[in-house]
This record gives C-alpha cells, sequence and structure tokens, in this order.
C-alpha cells in the first residue's frame, strides 16, 4: 500500500517548510528510521525520516521549494505499484490552489482598477465628459497600436508585480507584449522588454554598464525574523539609555586570565555576558516578560547571545548563565554559535532565554540600538571598545571607554530601574574582582 510523506510540524511557529535537500531518489529504497530529506523551518534546517520502509516511487518538490503543513512531498510503496490515484488527487490540489491564487491576484487587481476609474469619473465635469490638458490632447493617440491584449472592458491584462516593475520603470504597459494565459503581462515580459530608441542618438550621451538587479528568495528564518522584530518592535514600547564604561581592568583581567590558561580564550563579550548575568540577579525587574495580566520575574537567569550568519541572527541560549564561570560560558558560546552558523542548532537550544545581549562591537560600531527579543523585557546591544582621551585627576590621559544601550519595554521596567541596571553592569565591568563575589 502506497504511503505518503507529509510536510510534518518540525516547531511550534511552523507554518510551511523548504526543502534544504532530498536524501533519497525516486527508486531508492529506505527503511523505518531513515533520513529522507532536511527541511528549513523557520527556527533550523531539520531532519525528516521515514516511519515505514518502501521505495521511493515518486518526490513531488524540488529542492528549494516551499511545502505547506501536510502538503504532500513525495510516495513510498512497492514497487511497480500504481499510485496513479495519489497523483491526481495532488495534481488536484495544486490546481485549486493556483486557480484561488489567480482569482484572489485578479480580483484585486480589477478592484484597483474600478477604484482608479470611479476616481477618475470623480474628477469629470458634471460626470459626463473627462476634462483633459492641452498637452494630453496635442498627443496623437495610441489604441490603434496597442500591443498588449485587452479584457473585455479594454483593460490592459497584467499580473500586479508587472505592473509595479513597470511603473517602476516608466514603461508604457500598452506596447508590452504578454506572454501569459489570454496574453496576461507578466514579469518576465516586464524584464524582457526594450524600448526602442531614436536612431540618432546624441553623440555626447554617456552610457553606463547595466548591472542586472535580482530578486532574492525569502529564507523561513527571514520570514519569521520579519514577523517577530515588526511584532516586537510595534507592540512593545521601546526606550533606549546608554552608559559609557571604562574597560581598562576589564582588559586587564581578561588578559590575565587568558596568560594563565593557554586553553581557556576569554572575549570581551563573555566578560559581557557574565557581568549581565550577575547583574541580573539583582535586578529580578530587567529579567522578565510581559504576560497581559501578569509580569512574570524569572527566578533563572537564560542569556541569549545574537549570532550573524548569512540568512540574518540566530540567538542560541546560555543557561543557569549566573551560576557558571567564564570559561564555561565561552566554551558554550563559542560551541552554539559554530552550530549557528552550521544551521545546526535545535529550537530547544533557542528557546527560553530571559535577557539577550547583541555585540556588534567587533564590527568597529561605536554605538547601536537593538530590538528587543520577545518575550524579554530588554536587550543589551554592546559597541567596540573606543581609544578615547579621559580625564583623571585634572590630566588627559588615553582611555579604553565602550557604550552599551539598553532597549528595554517600558510595559516592565521604568527608565529608573533600567538605568540601575546599567550601574550595576558598569561596576561589574570596571571592577571584574566583584564578578566573583
Amino acid at each position: 500500500m502506497a504511503i505518503k510523506i507529509e510536510m510534518p510540524k518540525l516547531s511550534d511557529t511552523m507554518e510551511e517548510g523548504v526543502i534544504a535537500s532530498w536524501n533519497v531518489e525516486e527508486g531508492d529504497k529506505v527503511e523505518a528510521g531513515d533520513i529522507i530529506a532536511e527541511v528549513e523551518t523557520d527556527k533550523a534546517t531539520m531532519e525528516v525520516e521515514a516511519f515505514d520502509g518502501g521505495t521511493v516511487l515518486k518526490i513531488l518538490v524540488d529542492t528549494g521549494d516551499a511545502v505547506p503543513l501536510g502538503g504532500l512531498m513525495a510516495v513510498l510503496g512497492e514497487e511497480g505499484e500504481d499510485i496513479s490515484d495519489i497523483l491526481e488527487e495532488a495534481e488536484s490540489a495544486d490546481s485549486e490552489k493556483s486557480e484561488e491564487e489567480a482569482e484572489a491576484e485578479e480580483s484585486a487587481d480589477d478592484g484597483k482598477e474600478e477604484a482608479k476609474d470611479e476616481e477618475a469619473k470623480s474628477k469629470g465635469n458634471g460626470g459626463s465628459a473627462t476634462l483633459t490638458s492641452p498637452k494630453t490632447e496635442s498627443k496623437p493617440s495610441k489604441k490603434e497600436d496597442t500591443e498588449a491584449s485587452t479584457g473585455e472592458h479594454g483593460r490592459i491584462l497584467a499580473s500586479p508585480l508587472a505592473r509595479k516593475m513597470a511603473e517602476d520603470k516608466n514603461i508604457d504597459l500598452s506596447k508590452v507584449s504578454g506572454s501569459g494565459p489570454n496574453g496576461r503581462i507578466i514579469k518576465a515580459d516586464i524584464e524582457d522588454y526594450k524600448e526602442e530608441t531614436p536612431a540618432a542618438a546624441s553623440e555626447s550621451t554617456q552610457t553606463f554598464e547595466s548591472i542586472e538587479s535580482k530578486e532574492v528568495k525569502v529564507s523561513q528564518m527571514r520570514k519569521t525574523i520579519a514577523r517577530r522584530l515588526s511584532e516586537s518592535k510595534f507592540t512593545n514600547p521601546h526606550f533606549y539609555e546608554t552608559i559609557d564604561i571604562d574597560m581598562k581592568s576589564a582588559i586587564a583581567a581578561r588578559k590575565q586570565i587568558n596568560d594563565a590558561n593557554e586553553d581557556v580564550k576569554i572575549s570581551f563579550n563573555d566578560i559581557v555576558v557574565k557581568a549581565c548575568a550577575t547583574a541580573l540577579t539583582r535586578h529580578q525587574y530587567v529579567n522578565s516578560s510581559w504576560h497581559d495580566d501578569v509580569i512574570k520575574q524569572h527566578g533563572e537567569v537564560h542569556v541569549a547571545v545574537a549570532v550573524a550568519i548569512e540568512e540574518g541572527l540566530m540567538t542560541p541560549v546560555i543557561r543557569h548563565t549566573d551560576k557558571k564561570g567564564l570559561a564555561q560560558i565561552s566554551s558554550e558560546t563559542r560551541e552554539l554559535a559554530a552550530l549557528a552558523r552550521d544551521r545546526k542548532l535545535q529550537p530547544e537550544q533557542m528557546e527560553g532565554s530571559t535577557f539577550t545581549i547583541s555585540n556588534l562591537g567587533m564590527f568597529g560600531i561605536e554605538e547601536f540600538t537593538a530590538i528587543i527579543n520577545p518575550p524579554n523585557a530588554c536587550i543589551l546591544a554592546v559597541g567596540a571598545i573606543r581609544d578615547v582621551p579621559v580625564v583623571e585627576n585634572g590630566e588627559v590621559v588615553p582611555g579604553k571607554r565602550m557604550k552599551v544601550t539598553l532597549s528595554s519595554d517600558h510595559r516592565i521596567v521604568d527608565g529608573a530601574k533600567a538605568a540601575e541596571f546599567l550601574n550595576t553592569v558598569k561596576n561589574l565591568l570596571e571592577n571584574p574582582l566583584s564578578m566573583l563575589l
């Protein structure tokens, strides 16, 4: 009996998955438990295994294609088994979906055109005649030369994307030949369109080599980042506070630790993580989250560290950060960052944070603001350590300073509370030994 392989739900927030790779081909035999594909979800790349054995009779989606939850990916069964009914069912479902999308697109398109028509009528003189400017009247009509197909109301048939592209490129749709259904103008027609130029061009006209534009497909991760950060920015009332920290003592402490043990390489970010974790135990309102009717003050400290990858940011979590030493924080951060860059982080390694740190100091960024990582109350943006002149005991001397900016959810944290937390972090970094107490 044929077995359908459908897109499973691999994370709580997943709505669709993208086929990252197939580990099998049509005709291969698989056993229960074999990994047949890798799927990119909104959080990570996950493995899909077969729950039954059999022969891969049909693979219905290509690598890079998005499949909704429950969508058919492949069919297993006995070699030579007839699966035409399953394929017809899948084709019928795809056809219905395509028709619905086309109808929705056409309906939206018609709505826009009708709105424009109504607007044009409302501007007419008494509703029976349309006023035209002398400039418009002086131009000959192009209707006789129209190359594009028109609908039953005389409207040029074109997809919304094609219309937008034509508008951006100042292309007259009436001069474009459509290659879509019923002569409909589509994106490719606009991209391939070349406007006729006068034969006698000015010799002084400067020409430039054209650089082709491209469209980059939005990954599942990028979609999730866009959705979550938009929700955070426009739902959580952000406010920002910045403080300047003297890093001379932290620099000296880091050098002493690294020189004393070749196996341990502590970074400045590790020291900032430890300082924040210690400060969070003293300021529980920062180590909190909003839950409509209650504010939950977390008893445990789990610090997320933002890691930049090609598709965006991932935030692996160091659990019980306040109870760990610098060496353990450093080791875990490196391990989690490597997994993040390889897209091998598991969902549980990115969930449950109570505070987040984003550091752009290694890129030379001196100061920035970060968007809160829900459901955290705050996120700390860490800038670069700067060589600046400072005044000490009435004299100007070389200094090592670092700015950090705390983004806070004003529903949970007030300005004075945020300032108290920042001053605790500042004191811990300026007196690193106090973190051992």
